[in-house]
């Protein structure tokens, strides 16, 4: 369907809907964090009843506005529930199901991989940023973005988009940044607090994983991991591994880097990253992952050996 008849929609149903219930995916990032804070805030100025649902997140997003609303599940039933910066339903975090008992669901999101699973879909693969697609559906609304929102929005865009380094970046990214500082929005201090502040946690993971570092195919590839146990060792937080899977792709000669992550339940989280050719989401999804063309993501079974030698083996292919 044509995007302008999905905003258009889109629009209509939330002017419409009393209850609104915001949504994002599992261990949520940057932009899923500023997407679900932003559209929160915009709903609010409109004087909707409305929820914002998240799972566990980084400390670093502690100094955005309004989190202290946020909560750790939703109503049984919304008029409207939207997702944001959600690729699946599978992704949703939803620990009641509420986005599948609503009367109309919603999805806006940045990812090529997205599976329209909403009933109104505005997907823009694009965009550097979901936070940045939603712009245009805020201002559709007539919400004024002040600087509260700008806040979120802005960590979002910063945080996706590699501190403004990706190529999804256009010259409406740095209008929409420049209109942010007119109304006080403090870029500089953001990208300080989402990149370069570390917790000890965050420093020491970052060690062990720099310590493991492997490369494969004449130093194209490199892979390192973290264990359960080093997440306890470090007493790791939520959000601690973030970064990470950056440290292999910044090595030069690198074109994409694999991190690796135990997860409580048994299974490994993966993180791809690319640098120059590779689509590393044409990896992710042999995982039944996805992402985009230079960030990606999967989860997969162990044991350990095996996981590695089938990640390193998808990727090879596309050097």
């Amino acid at each position: 369907m044509n995007s302008q008849i999905e905003l258009d929609n889109i629009v209509e149903v939330i002017n419409r809907a009393k209850t609104i219930g915001i949504f994002t995916h599992v261990s949520p990032d940057g932009d899923a964090i500023g997407s679900s804070l932003g559209l929160y805030l915009g709903l609010k100025q409109l004087k909707k009843d409305v929820d914002v649902v998240v799972d566990e997140y980084s400390r670093c997003f502690h100094f955005l506005p309004a989190r202290e609303d946020m909560k750790e599940e939703g109503r049984k039933e919304y008029d409207l529930a939207i997702a944001l910066d959600c690729a699946s339903q599978s992704r949703l975090f939803d620990p009641n199901d509420s986005f599948l008992h609503s009367k109309v669901t919603v999805s806006i999101d940045h990812h090529a991989s997205n599976t329209y699973f909403a009933n109104f879909n505005y997907v823009e693969d694009e965009s550097p940023a979901t936070c940045k697609t939603l712009i245009k559906v805020l201002k559709r609304l007539n919400v004024s973005i002040n600087k509260e929102i700008g806040e979120c929005l802005m960590a979002g865009i910063i945080t996706d988009s590699g501190g403004f380094r990706y190529s999804t970046v256009d010259d409406e990214t740095f209008e929409f940044a420049a209109q942010m500082l007119d109304v006080g929005v403090p870029i500089s201090d953001i990208y300080y607090r989402t990149f370069d502040v570390k917790t000890k946690a965050q420093f020491e993971l970052s060690s062990i994983a720099t310590s493991r570092l492997t490369f494969y195919s004449k130093d194209r590839i490199a892979f390192t991991y973290i264990t359960m146990e080093d997440l306890k060792k470090v007493k790791a937080a939520a959000g601690d591994h973030e970064g990470i899977v950056n440290i292999g792709r910044n090595i030069e000669g690198v074109e994409v880097s694999i991190f690796l992550r135990e997860d409580e339940d048994g299974t490994y989280k993966v993180s791809f990253r690319s640098n120059d050719f590779v689509d590393v989401s044409e990896v992710a999804k042999m995982f039944d992952g996805g992402g985009h063309a230079r960030a990606a993501g999967c989860t997969i079974d162990p044991p350990f050996e095996v996981a590695v030698k089938k990640l390193i083996k998808e990727t090879v292919k596309r050097l």
